[in-house]
């Protein structure tokens, strides 16, 4: 029996490093955190623009700091609070997840069930990217797949994307730098939407690579092409 069509989300949870003129009490938009890894995922969202243009697929997109709250954490995760905002007040706190966590969640939640519509599968590629070394620790490789082995449509996706990288890339790691199945959108999602009808892979891309130009615009199409082949094999 054929499987179900397979339609494609892309989401972008660390896109910018914007502070809400009405937060800028608990954060001054020139600080210099900001414009790190702890305030943003730098270039994430010019290639989570670029898949959605190539695959003509929808985008939910995020350009608030994470170091407000942080959107690819669950509701009840202590660590969707940075150092700056876990010691607010539980009012405080409360209205940064009204005003920016909880919006976000609902416009993702509302593009699957629009797409889900007619009974159809979806791929929701959450684009984001790390930082090169941590913790004294390289990271030298350009391309991570997050996500689920036990989910075998997870499984079967990241593995073909993933081999159809290699030729592209300098090195594909699955499950790297993180683990797929630890708390995050995805992670949180999949309790929501059984494997048949979702899949959740984060793309996590080396931050070096996209800074000193490797990942150009030629690379960035071979992102798109290789998952649009994807898509169409599935």
């Amino acid at each position: 029996m054929s499987r179900r069509p397979l339609a494609l989300l892309l989401t972008c949870e660390h896109g910018g490093a914007r502070v809400p003129a009405a937060l800028r009490d608990v954060l001054h938009e020139e600080d210099p955190r900001l414009s790190t890894h702890r305030g943003y995922d730098e270039g994430a969202l010019a290639v989570a623009q670029a898949l959605a243009r190539s695959l003509r697929a929808p985008l939910v997109a995020a350009t608030t700091t994470r170091l407000l709250v942080d959107l690819n954490r669950s509701a009840h995760n202590p660590r969707r609070f940075s150092e700056i905002t876990r010691g607010l007040s539980v009012a405080r706190r409360e209205a940064l997840m009204a005003a920016i966590f909880h919006p976000h969640r609902a416009r993702v939640e509302a593009a699957l069930a629009e797409l889900g519509r007619g009974r159809t599968r979806v791929l929701h590629v959450a684009v984001h990217s790390f930082t090169p070394v941590l913790g004294r620790v390289p990271r030298d490789f350009d391309v991570g797949l997050l996500y689920d082995p036990s989910r075998p449509a997870e499984r079967r996706l990241a593995d073909a994307w993933a081999r159809a990288l290699l030729p592209l890339v300098h090195g594909v790691r699955r499950n790297a730098p993180y683990r797929g199945v630890t708390d995050g959108l995805t992670a949180g999602l999949r309790k929501l939407h059984p494997d048949a009808s979702y899949a959740g892979i984060e793309l996590e891309l080396n931050q070096r690579r996209l800074v000193d130009g490797r990942f150009g615009p030629e690379l960035v199409a071979g992102l798109g092409r290789t998952l649009g082949t994807v898509l169409r094999q599935e």
